[in-house]
């Protein structure tokens, strides 16, 4: 008999608290989520109320088995999942799978993993808010029925296989909009226009016109008139000033600063964040309140006074910006003060020392100031100059930790000026003017686009970095690197050998982990506004978001809530599937010179390419994949006749052919019926012979795969290279090389060793042997027993025993699976 059985959703959680219960407490783990909406039409019952038919996972039956029989066996269950609604819905859907009943089963939530806290909440038990449970299931449900409603319809008036999100497609028209705001831009040029000045002491001074100088005329105008002129202090201003430190963390503060000085992902930061929670080093990292408990405010003054000193002391409580914060109660924050340091390894040390350093500063003394502005003219008042300082008087917050800023914001702001006084004359060295382009607005990193979605209302901390990772899953955005282009400024200096005119080169446009849209996240992006301009509005989309609120608030039935949503939504899909035409974003980019055929773009089966005829030109027409970084919207006539000029010959090597191409999986060369991919970046229409053979040395003085290592009952092993790694080949038997062993030196008795492990696994995982000599046997897979026969598999449907299952049933299945199989479209090569 168990006194008390604590569920947790985690192993490293259940290990941490463990350590601060009794022995008459045994926690265990429900390893997340143990049921879900199955696949299929069939998981929610929207005549009955949208009421969802939960099932629970393959992979979790026999954990739910374990679970309801130490659960029978325990006198009281303490379900202990996290605070959020998600949390929730786990402990009410273990409470509804185990079979609990209410009289014994209590629900303890707490935000941070320590000693007192865990006692505290066993103290302090709770019954399951339903009214948390239904604002999670009202969004899961309605997720699904957007995802199982639109997608069809990008199946059929797009390209096959794409899936569509509430939330992810409105982020994915963010970045679209970003794009094309950048692609659109038209850069103006102005001058900026700087004096260097000396003061009477002979200190440097540097400040900046307040004129305007739109063009190099009203430059040279400007220094032909100030040659030789006489410049002093026209004004001085000293003031105080102070800064103010930031709030102590939320979930989209915390992703956006790791981003920034950190250079984490926003997946990556809530995967650390997580361990540092379980492992009781942090209170709990989905949350979008700033508030912190008062045992915290006193801890951290305790540790400020004890570091730093009464003066940079100053205890503050933030107010919550988001007024239904749903996820926990307080911001996150290091659970002892007194550990500046902490985690299991560097990234997680880094990670925690960030947020050490910024809930100490919350709660530490302003920065004290002194602003200084200094005013330069001629005394004709015809060349006004400014120059801006500021000084630190006193460090406060400053002396732990200073906010980071994003591409957008910028900061010219000088440090300590020198002394002068007004009337004071000051030597002229130089004055220069230095041309400069206007800059469109920055490209959104996975951590700004976050703060956009936030600043808009749409999503939640606990849906942040599931959005963004999905929608580059969806290959609807990508994170990439871009090198910058040149370009040529003008440049004037004007000192005392005359005016002088020079042309210099500037870097521009180089781009470092910065999200771009597909041409399938444009084309979705634009057929979605074009038929479902309600689903892609921001404003309808945080509306959403304020009713998942007004639920968990018990404010409104979850039920009436997706009925006033999905009526008018399922009318809006049964119009577009009848009305709507197939979109492909073809462009006509112009006319080939030679042949007098229309040169097209547009989204073909297997991704972006160029056309040349159509279906009037009488001839057939020719196709051209995109290179990486040219896209549908952005590609010009000139380049798309380049990619013509693909397949072609770029050297040869003893006589063969050496041709460059690009495929399906981005360029390569061919020589001899093989094929060695280059770089996606590789300009295949501008490399050269020598760089062409250069890569070829390089490619064919490495091993040529596959090679024959020797033999295994009469048939040959080979080792080879494919998408997933190394492998062995044996018949038709595919092993894989571990990690760290080189495939170039393996010899026969390793790859026998690999080849009779891949045996004994496929043999130990078949259940039931139905007919040896016709190869039909039940396996058990990872998410089941299924039927296998060579390389076909059947799924053996639900509901059936695979005990049960007969001969004739099994080879009805794999007809059925071989005959959808033969029917599915050939991936083309």
């Amino acid at each position: 008999m168990i006194k008390n059985l604590v569920i947790v959703e985690s192993p490293a959680k259940a290990k941490t608290i463990e350590k601060y219960l009794g022995p008459d407490f045994k926690v265990t783990s429900s390893m997340g989520h143990v049921r879900d909406l199955p696949k299929g039409d069939g998981a929610i019952d929207i005549s009955a109320g949208f009421k969802p038919k939960y099932e629970v996972s393959a992979d979790k039956k026999k954990l739910v088995s374990e679970l309801k029989k130490l659960s029978k066996q325990a006198e009281i269950v303490w379900l202990a999942t996290d605070e959020d609604r998600e949390g929730e819905a786990i402990s009410w859907h273990l409470f509804e799978e185990l079979g609990l009943k209410q009289e014994n089963t209590k629900r303890i939530v707490f935000n941070e993993i320590t000693k007192t806290a865990i006692l505290n909440a066993v103290a302090n038990p709770r019954d399951i808010d339903k009214h948390l449970v239904d604002a999670q299931q009202a969004r899961r449900v309605l997720d699904r029925l957007v995802g199982f409603e639109l997608s069809p319809i990008l199946w059929r008036k797009v390209k096959p296989s794409l899936s569509a999100g509430r939330v992810q497609s409105v982020a994915v028209r963010l970045v679209v909009e970003r794009e094309r705001e950048i692609l659109d831009f038209q850069a103006h040029s102005d001058f900026r226009v700087q004096g260097f000045f000396q003061t009477e002491k002979g200190a440097a001074l540097k400040a900046e016109s307040k004129g305007k100088f739109p063009d190099a005329e009203s430059v040279q105008s400007f220094l032909e008139q100030h040659q030789g002129a006489q410049f002093q202090v026209s004004d001085l201003q000293v003031s105080p000033a102070f800064r103010s430190p930031a709030p102590p963390f939320t979930t989209s503060t915390l992703q956006q600063e790791a981003s920034r000085k950190l250079g984490y992902d926003v997946s990556r930061t809530m995967q650390i964040a997580q361990k540092l929670y379980e492992n009781g080093h942090i209170t709990y990292m989905r949350t979008d309140s700033t508030n912190l408990s008062q045992l915290a405010l006193q801890a951290a003054k305790d540790e400020i006074l004890s570091q730093f000193g009464e003066s940079f002391v100053h205890t503050r409580q933030y107010a919550t910006k988001h007024q239904g914060a749903q996820e926990a109660h307080e911001a996150i924050r290091p659970t002892f003060f007194s550990n500046h340091s902490a985690g299991s390894n560097p990234q997680e040390r880094k990670l925690y020392e960030l947020i050490w350093k910024r809930s100490i500063a919350s709660q530490m003394a302003k920065a004290e100031l002194e602003k200084t502005t200094i005013s330069i003219d001629t005394a004709q008042k015809t060349a006004p100059f400014k120059v801006e300082g500021e000084v630190i008087r006193f460090e406060g917050f400053l002396k732990v930790y200073l906010e980071s800023k994003d591409d957008e914001e910028e900061d010219d702001q000088e440090g300590l000026l020198p002394a002068v006084r007004v009337g004071e004359s000051l030597g002229l060295d130089k004055i220069t003017a230095t041309e400069r382009f206007q800059k469109p607005k920055p490209r959104y990193t996975e951590a700004s686009l976050v703060k956009k979605l936030e600043e808009l209302g749409i999503g939640r901390p606990s849906t942040y970095a599931p959005t963004i990772s999905t929608v580059q899953k969806r290959g609807y955005v990508v994170q990439e690197n871009r090198e910058g282009q040149k370009r040529s400024i003008r440049y004037f200096e004007s000192n005392a050998s005359g005016i002088h005119q020079s042309v210099m080169e500037e870097n521009f446009g180089q781009e470092r982990n910065k999200l771009f849209p597909t041409d399938i996240g444009s084309l979705v992006t634009d057929f979605l506004l074009a038929h479902f301009d309600q689903i892609m509005d921001f404003g309808f989309t945080a509306s959403v978001e304020k009713q998942f609120d007004e639920i968990a608030q018990g404010m409104k039935a979850w039920q009436e809530m997706l009925g006033d949503f999905y009526i008018p939504f399922h009318e809006t899909v049964a119009k577009t599937v009848d009305t709507a035409e197939r979109v492909t974003g073809e462009r006509l980019l112009g006319t080939d010179p030679k042949s007098g055929l229309p040169i097209l773009a547009r989204m073909g089966r297997y991704g972006a390419l160029v056309q040349k005829g159509d279906k009037d030109s009488g001839v057939d027409p020719a196709f051209a994949s995109l290179r990486a970084g040219q896209t549908l919207e952005s590609i010009q006539l000139e380049e798309a006749l380049k990619l013509f000029e693909l397949p072609r010959d770029v050297c040869s090597i003893d006589g063969e052919a050496v041709t460059a191409a690009v495929g399906r999986y981005g360029p390569y060369l061919k020589f001899k019926g093989k094929f060695f991919n280059v770089p996606a970046e590789t300009d295949l229409i501008a490399l050269s012979e020598e760089q062409a053979q250069s890569m070829m040395a390089e490619f064919l003085s490495q091993p040529q795969y596959p090679l024959e290592v020797g033999s295994y009952k009469g048939q040959p092993l080979l080792v080879n290279k494919g998408r997933f790694g190394p492998y062995v080949k044996y018949d038709k038997i595919f092993a894989s090389i571990p990690k760290g062993e080189d495939p170039s030196t393996l010899t026969e008795e390793r790859a026998i060793q690999l080849v009779e492990a891949k045996l004994s696994g496929e043999k130990s995982a078949a259940l039931k042997e139905l007919d040896a000599e016709l190869g039909i046997s039940i396996v058990d897979g990872r998410y089941g027993a299924y039927i296998k026969q060579g390389k076909v598999n059947a799924p053996i449907p639900k509901g059936t025993d695979w005990k049960d299952v007969s001969l004739e049933q099994a080879k009805s299945w794999l007809e059925e699976a071989a005959t959808k199989k033969k029917s599915s479209p050939k991936k083309r090569k």
